[in-house]
């Protein structure tokens, strides 16, 4: 299996780039927030691959981080869920606001994807909330309540990260009866007193 690629960026269209290795220019399929961070053609590059082997097709995935790679390979143990899709979750979302989503339950969040339905998106909660939501997020995703979901996804549609987003909402308090604009507020407030 090719573990990674070292080489020379030749080109970058709008689904992947060439990398060239040693005279061999190897055609990967990249989400892009990956291809954005490549840089310009003739750039040393080093990417994280996952080979997919069909009996009609050979494909070659890449990621900037090992961490992105991982969360693909996760992806691909679900149920029905195919490297496409699993390409296209990564180019809609952040590795975090993925996990997040995983981690919390959001099917809401994972259904703006497209090309995952709620069905899917159902599934994808089903099958990893355990596995992902223990790996990625230092709080666990049992102590947020369902309630506050709304306000990681607004806190992440801001530019927070999943885990500065689980810690604001971590922080408000438990036991006031708060809608969704104030926690969002307070949350917010969280972020201004650090």
């Amino acid at each position: 299996m090719i573990a990674s690629l070292s080489g020379k960026l030749e080109s970058v269209d709008g689904d992947g780039a060439i990398i060239n290795v040693g005279g061999i220019g190897f055609r990967v399929a990249m989400p892009t927030t990956s291809l954005s961070s490549l840089g310009k053609p003739g750039t040393d590059v080093k990417v994280f691959t996952h080979l997919h082997v069909r009996e009609d097709n050979i494909s070659l995935f890449g990621f900037a981080s090992a961490e992105e790679l991982w969360l693909f390979d996760t992806l691909l143990g679900v149920t029905g869920l195919g490297p496409k899709l699993a390409l296209a979750m990564l180019s809609a979302l952040s590795p975090e606001q993925i996990t997040m989503a995983i981690a919390t339950g959001s099917t809401e969040m994972l259904n703006m994807i497209p090309g995952i339905g709620k069905k899917v998106a159902s599934r994808i909660v089903l099958e990893l909330k355990e596995k992902i939501g223990a790996g990625w997020i230092a709080t666990p995703a049992t102590q947020i309540a369902q309630e506050n979901t709304d306000v990681l996804t607004a806190l992440t549609s801001l530019g927070y990260s999943a885990a500065e987003a689980v810690k604001a909402v971590a922080a408000l308090p438990a036991d006031e009866k708060l809608d969704l604009e104030e926690k969002i507020k307070l949350a917010l407030q969280y972020f201004g007193s650090r």
